[in-house]
């Protein structure tokens, strides 16, 4: 199976579809969606997650492509939205990371607090 992301005219994933990849070696897949769907598609990795393979394979184009990510065609990669304006971007994973790593995992839930830039312990 090949999974395949299209893109809208910014580069912007608007659909990731599942189809036969009988001869990798010549993209059918991709001349299928062509001829039949139209537009810009991009192979994705189900099995790719911050450019490592899961399988221990080849890791391919940094992680797997989900509706509104970006694909960035300098880096080859799909990246999802930057979450809050003081991440940055690991260029080696093409994930957004926080100034401040989160807490070890201790059995409790954290999110991000943009205002003081620190992660906030979820109480419910």
């Amino acid at each position: 199976m090949a999974h395949w992301a299209e893109l809208d005219d910014n580069n912007v994933v608007v659909r990731v579809l599942v189809g036969d990849n009988n001869d990798p070696a010549n993209d059918e897949g991709y001349q299928w969606l062509i001829d039949n769907l139209g537009g810009t598609w991009k192979k994705t990795s189900y099995n790719t997650a911050a450019g490592v393979h899961t399988e221990g394979r080849t890791p391919f184009r940094k992680n797997y492509a989900g509706i509104g990510m970006h694909y960035d065609s300098v880096r080859d990669a799909f990246i999802a939205q930057k979450p809050h304006p003081s991440w940055t971007l690991d260029e080696s994973t093409c994930q957004w990371q926080a100034p401040t790593p989160m807490p070890i995992v201790d059995g409790k839930d954290y999110t991000w607090n943009e205002d003081t830039l620190t992660w906030v312990e979820v109480i419910i």
